[in-house]
C-alpha cells in the first residue's frame, strides 16, 4: 500500500488533523509543531500569539521531523544542534558547555530538511529521469537489435540471390556449350559415317570385281584369252577426324569472389545515442506554437491551483439510452459526453443532456472507450478484439487488430497521442496514433506479472500509466518505459478499484467499488484523502473523468446520471 507518511493509520480515509479530537481532513500542516492540521484549526492555531510566526503550509509541501537521536554524551537529551566548528551534531546540554564555547551553530532540523530534500530530489531524478533514460536507451538498443538483425538477413537473402543469379549464369553457359558439344559431335558422326558409306560402296565394287575374276579364271570361259584386262580402282582415300580439346577455364576461388558482392562495414563513425538532457525531460515532444501556449497556460494554471477545502457539486446529467449503470465517461474537446454502460450501449451526449448518437458494442463494466485529442473516440470491441475510431463527423473505421490479446481498456494520450491498451491477457500494449504497436508492458523487473486484468486505464502528466486492476484489488501505476513505480491498493482490507482518471496537478482518482468512494493519490501513490462519498451524494462510483476547464464527471452504479463536481481551486 502507498502511503505518505507513518502517521497514516490503517482505515483511515484522509489525512487526520492532529488538533485534540478533532476528526476531520489534515490538509495543512504545521512545520513548527510538526502535525498536520484541517482549516478551521489552522486558522485557530495561528490566532494564538505563541503560533503566529509558525509556518503552516500544504500538508504534502511539508517539512519532514528530523528523527529523534540521542546525544552520545547525555543519553536523555535529543539531538537537535549542530556545530558548525566542529562539524557535529549537539544537545542542548552540549551547546551550553564550555567545548563549544564561541562557535557557530545551525539547526539541526534546518539542515535534515534539507538534506532531505537534497535526498528527495536525487532520488527524484533516479525516478523521472535516470531510470525512464536509461530504459529508453535500453529500448533504443532492442529497436538496433531488431534492425541489425533485419538488415543482415536482408543482406544474406541478397548473397544468396546474388550467388543463385550467378549459378543461373553458369548454368546457361555450360548448357549452351554442351550444346555446342553436342553440334560438333554430330558433324563429326556424320563425317565418318560419309566415310564408312564410301567404304561400303568400294566393298561392294570389289565383291563384283572379285566376281568376274573367277569367272575369267575358270577354264572353260574363253574370255581369258580376250585382249581385254580387267583393272582395279584404288582404295579410296579419306580423313581421320580431328577431335575437339577442352581447355580449362583458369580461375580460382578469388576470382569468384571478385564476380560476387562484397560485405565490409562502411569507414564511418559510429552515431552516439542521443541521452536526453535533464531539463528537457519534462517536454520530451517537439510542440508547436499553439501547442507551447497551452502548455503555457497548463502551467500557469498549476501554480494558481491547489486542492478545495471541499468539493463543491456543479450539475448532474440525465443520460438516455444508458441502462442501469454509468461505468466509464469520456469528455471530447468540445465538452461532450461519452458515457457507457455494462450492456454495451455507448452513447454521446451534448452538455444539456440531449442524445447525439448510440452505438451498440461488446463492452461491459470497462474503460473501453476513450475521447482523442482530434475531438474523435477509440473504443474496444472485446469479441471481435478490434479497436474502432469514430471521426468527429461520425465515421466509424477499424484502426487495431489485437491479434490473440482481449482488448478490455484504453486511453489515448494528451502527451503525444500514443493509445494505451490494457489486454486481459495481464499486459498494456502502446500503440501510435496509426496504431502501430511500439510497446509492450507486461512484468516487473523481478519478471512477475505486473496486471491480471487491467479493465480501466490512464496516464498522468508525466507519463506515468495508471491502470485499475481489478483481479490484483490494486492501482498499478508505471512509468512511461514500463518500469514498476508503484501499487497502491487502498486503505482498509478489501479494495477494488474501478475508473481512474489524472489531473493537471499529477493527482490519480480512483473509484473503490467496496466502500463506495473515489481516492485522491498524489503522483507517487501517497494517500490525501476521500474525495467523493455518500456525503457527497455519491453512491457506488464507478466511472470518473476530468475535463480541461478541471471538472471531475462521476458515473455511478444503478443510476444513469452523470454528476459534475469541482474539487480545485
Amino acid at each position: 500500500m502507498a502511503t505518505t507518511s507513518d502517521e497514516q493509520a490503517a482505515g483511515q480515509h484522509f489525512l487526520v488533523c492532529g488538533i485534540q479530537d478533532c476528526q476531520r481532513n489534515g490538509q495543512f500542516y504545521c512545520n513548527d509543531c510538526h502535525q498536520p492540521m484541517c482549516e478551521q484549526c489552522k486558522d485557530e492555531h495561528r490566532k494564538s500569539p505563541n503560533n503566529k510566526n509558525h509556518d503552516i503550509v500544504l500538508y504534502r509541501q511539508r517539512k519532514h521531523q528530523l528523527p529523534i537521536e540521542k546525544c552520545k554524551l547525555h543519553p536523555t537529551k535529543n539531538v537537535d544542534i549542530f556545530c558548525r566548528e566542529c562539524k557535529t551534531p549537539l544537545c542542548l546540554k552540549c551547546f551550553l558547555g564550555k567545548d563549544h564555547k564561541g562557535h557557530e551553530f545551525d539547526d539541526l532540523e534546518e539542515i535534515y530538511a534539507e538534506k532531505y530534500a537534497l535526498w528527495l530530489g536525487e532520488f527524484s531524478k533516479i525516478q523521472k529521469y535516470f531510470l525512464p533514460t536509461s530504459e529508453d536507451l535500453k529500448t533504443d538498443i532492442k529497436e538496433d537489435v531488431t534492425e541489425i538483425k533485419k538488415i543482415m538477413e536482408s543482406i544474406r537473402t541478397s548473397m544468396k540471390a546474388e550467388a543463385e543469379s550467378l549459378k543461373n549464369l553458369v548454368d546457361e553457359v555450360t548448357s549452351e556449350k554442351i550444346e555446342h558439344s553436342h553440334t560438333m559431335e554430330k558433324s563429326l558422326l556424320q563425317m565418318l559415317k560419309s566415310q564408312e558409306a564410301t567404304y561400303d560402296d568400294y566393298i561392294t565394287y570389289l565383291g563384283e570385281m572379285s566376281a568376274k575374276f573367277q569367272k575369267y579364271l575358270s577354264t572353260s570361259n574363253q574370255k581369258l584369252l580376250s585382249s581385254e584386262i580387267l583393272k582395279l580402282k584404288t582404295i579410296p582415300e579419306t580423313s581421320k577426324p580431328v577431335p575437339p580439346v577442352f581447355t580449362p577455364g583458369q580461375f580460382n576461388r578469388d576470382d569468384v569472389a571478385k564476380l560476387l558482392g562484397r560485405l565490409n562495414v562502411p569507414n564511418t563513425e559510429p552515431e552516439k545515442r542521443k541521452i536526453q538532457p535533464m531539463e528537457a525531460v519534462s517536454t520530451p515532444m517537439k510542440y508547436t506554437e499553439k501547442q507551447m501556449e497551452q502548455s503555457k497556460e497548463k502551467s500557469d494554471m498549476k501554480q494558481t491551483l491547489s486542492l478545495s477545502s471541499s468539493v463543491t457539486k456543479v450539475r448532474e446529467y440525465r443520460v438516455p439510452g444508458v441502462i442501469y449503470y454509468a461505468c466509464h465517461v469520456s469528455v471530447d474537446k468540445s465538452g461532450r459526453l461519452w458515457i457507457s454502460d455494462n450492456k454495451g450501449n455507448l452513447v454521446q451526449t451534448d452538455l444539456q443532456g440531449n442524445l447525439l448518437q448510440k452505438i451498440q458494442t461488446s463492452g461491459i463494466s470497462e474503460g473501453y472507450h476513450t475521447a482523442t485529442q482530434d475531438g474523435g473516440l477509440i473504443y474496444t470491441d472485446r469479441n471481435k478484439k478490434v479497436i474502432y475510431r469514430i471521426t468527429p463527423d461520425r465515421k466509424i473505421t477499424e484502426l487495431i487488430k489485437t491479434g490473440d490479446s482481449t482488448p478490455v481498456s484504453i486511453h489515448s494520450s494528451c502527451i503525444n497521442g500514443d493509445i494505451l491498451v490494457g489486454m486481459r491477457g495481464a499486459k498494456v500494449t502502446r500503440y501510435n496514433r496509426e496504431g502501430k504497436e511500439i510497446q509492450n508492458i507486461q512484468r516487473h523487473n523481478q519478471g512477475q506479472e505486473l496486471y491480471d486484468y487491467p479493465h480501466y486505464i490512464t496516464e498522468n502528466i508525466n507519463g506515468d500509466i495508471c491502470t485499475s486492476d481489478y483481479h490484483k484489488h490494486a492501482v498499478v501505476v508505471v512509468n512511461k518505459s514500463g518500469q514498476h513505480r508503484f501499487s497502491y491498493s487502498g486503505q482498509r482490507s478489501e479494495f477494488c478499484p474501478y475508473g481512474i482518471c489524472t489531473d493537471v496537478l499529477g493527482h490519480i482518482l480512483v473509484c473503490d467499488n467496496v466502500s463506495e468512494t473515489v481516492h485522491l493519490l498524489d503522483q507517487d501513490g501517497g494517500f490525501l484523502s476521500v474525495i467523493l462519498s455518500e456525503q457527497q451524494g455519491i453512491k457506488l462510483p464507478l466511472g470518473v473523468c476530468v475535463d480541461d476547464e478541471n471538472n471531475l464527471y462521476v458515473g455511478q452504479y444503478s443510476t444513469n446520471t452523470v454528476t459534475v463536481y469541482k474539487y480545485l481551486e
